[in-house]
């Protein structure tokens, strides 16, 4: 895309591919979002009743949450750095903060069979904020069946009608108030502010099969065609950390420490007492009075756990660590959205795609954002969303679609594809099939492997051909699209059998960035957390992260993520 070289930051300006434009980055919008703060001298203080271990997507929710009373004496431990790289904060500067090792872990799954033995790069975010500085943005909660199936699982508590209060306490909707949403809360959001003649044709060709059109996707029924809302304020990205954490900074009862890594929680009788981290090669170690929170994410905190003694006896046995409690799930149900990359060739109606190739449209696109902050800087990973069944006796959608108005080869590419095309990605969002991740050393420093196994059970093999044939058809064979000429650019009009096309979009597929349920809420032998959050077996440590969901939700988890992270705070508030 457009903002593809990797460039050192100048004090009040930012590249385009043309030229430098000017811009005073403090004052834009006085939104105050770049008056960047420093941590290192937060607060002196050395006794904490929590411990708060990573300041992700969830952990800042939490650390808000927990020092508004200010009896409570609060620590936040950050692997990463501060939210001070200014792409993090433009919303298209996805592009340059994934797969970038300065705010991104930049971890790899193993090869995959099911893939054309392909391995992956799987972001995480790696600053403050976590992966909700450096995702696609989009704002989705999931389907209320997702929920009522947590609570039928034996989580009391969990249902959708318990979860809605979490989702709209958050929230500071830009429609206003409603049955369904909130305002006031710390995540603002708010609707896309670009909107394309191409994706309006997209919506009128959906609706031809059935597919309606939609405005709202988070009311607990996500069946349609519509714009996706966006976690933005006036153009700008608003992360856990923005939201959350930047207003509170100061509160005396809290202390956030960054560019801290934790090597391990210690324990006296399976009562978690203290965290071990380094920063740089000083080691520390700090005590918490009432209880540690593991917030570091579906690969962190499995990861995190493991190194502490708590997993498979087997596996760490292996690694000469010491074993403080069994519990086999840890790190175990590993589960993603794998997304499609079909594109398709059109004429007599624009994509971005040539206006993003151009040096003169590069500046009319920079130009529109510092003075409107509007247009496709402001765009989040996706446009357009639907959600659709793959088989019509289905309940609910089993399939999603990001359609995004542009084309490139392969995700993130230097330069998009020199014709006019869009790419209507499509994803199976209730995947049976589950991968793992586990520790190959006792030093939480070396990386865990990451294996997906995305498309491992016939199930998942048979909705995704199906979700890649129905775009098919609403392209092909939609009356709307035929004055445009459509053309399937991949993965090729010859392929007709559901293996062979999974076979070749294989090659292109790529993850949504949705991995959870490596530390699953649940009463079977498999869980790791009760419905209350706590490590079962341990006194005095919970799981509060995406990590917990026992099923993915149907839909982008960063929303539900915030969700589990307010009602998790709330737990331990009222504990």
């Amino acid at each position: 895309m457009f903002f593809y070289k990797k460039e050192p930051f100048q004090k009040n300006k930012f590249k385009t591919s043309t030229k430098i434009i000017e811009v005073n980055l403090i004052t834009i919008g006085n939104t105050g979002i770049f008056n960047f703060y420093d941590y290192k001298d937060s607060n002196l203080m050395e006794n904490f009743d929590y411990i708060i271990l990573g300041a992700g997507s969830a952990g800042c929710v939490v650390a808000n949450r927990l020092s508004e009373n200010r009896n409570n004496k609060v620590l936040l431990i950050e692997a990463g750095g501060k939210d001070s790289y200014p792409w993090i904060h433009i919303p298209v500067g996805y592009f340059k903060t994934m797969h970038n090792p300065d705010v991104d872990w930049c971890y790899n799954t193993e090869p995959d069979e099911t893939m054309n033995n392909r391995s992956i790069r799987y972001p995480r975010g790696k600053t403050l904020g976590g992966s909700s500085s450096i995702n696609g943005l989009l704002y989705v909660r999931g389907q209320h069946r997702d929920y009522d199936i947590w609570s039928q699982l034996g989580n009391k508590g969990w249902s959708w009608e318990d979860v809605l209060p979490y989702f709209i306490k958050a929230e500071n909707q830009e429609r206003g108030k409603s049955k369904f949403h909130g305002v006031g809360g710390p995540l603002s959001v708010s609707d896309q502010r670009i909107k394309l003649p191409l994706l309006n044709e997209f919506q009128n060709a959906a609706e031809e099969f059935g597919i309606p059109k939609t405005k709202d996707f988070n009311t607990g029924d996500n069946h349609g065609c519509g714009y996706f809302q966006v976690t933005e304020k006036d153009g700008f990205r608003c992360s856990t950390a923005v939201g959350y954490l930047n207003p509170i900074k100061k509160r005396p009862n809290l202390k956030i420490i960054t560019k801290a890594h934790v090597k391990k929680i210690n324990f006296e009788n399976k009562v978690a007492k203290n965290v071990e981290y380094w920063i740089a090669n000083e080691l520390i170690t700090v005590s918490a009075n009432k209880e540690i929170i593991l917030s570091s994410g579906a690969i962190g905190s499995p990861q995190l756990l493991q190194v502490s003694g708590i997993g498979n006896p087997s596996k760490l046995k292996e690694l000469g660590i010491k074993m403080i409690h069994e519990l086999k799930g840890v790190g175990e149900n590993l589960q993603d959205h794998l997304m499609f990359r079909p594109i398709y060739k059109i004429q007599n109606i624009k994509s971005l795609n040539k206006k993003i190739n151009s040096l003169f449209g590069n500046l009319l696109i920079g130009l529109e954002y510092v003075f409107n902050r509007s247009g496709p800087m402001t765009m989040g990973a996706s446009q357009l969303c639907m959600f659709a069944k793959s088989d019509p006796s289905l309940e609910m959608p089993d399939l999603q679609w990001h359609v995004q108005p542009m084309s490139m080869d392969t995700l993130g590419a230097t330069k998009n594809h020199d014709f006019h095309a869009f790419t209507p990605t499509v994803s199976n969002i209730r995947p049976t099939s589950r991968g793992h991740v586990s520790i190959v050393d006792k030093d939480s420093r070396t990386y865990a492997k990451i294996k997906m196994n995305y498309l491992s059970t016939n199930e998942d093999r048979r909705v995704a051909a199906a979700g890649l044939k129905l775009t098919r058809k609403i392209v092909l064979e939609s009356e709307t699209f035929k004055k445009f000429n459509p053309e399937e650019y991949r993965p090729g009009i010859h392929l007709n059998e559901d293996e062979e096309i999974l076979k070749a979009a294989a090659d292109y597929a790529q993850t949504i960035f949705h991995p959870v349920g490596t530390c699953k809420m649940g009463q079977d032998d498999m869980s790791v957390v009760d419905a209350e959050l706590k490590v079962k077996g341990i006194k005095n440590l919970r799981v509060i992260d995406a990590s917990i969901m026992p099923n993915i939700t149907s839909g982008n988890t960063n929303a539900p993520t915030i969700m589990i992270a307010e009602k998790g705070a709330d737990m331990i508030i009222n504990n």
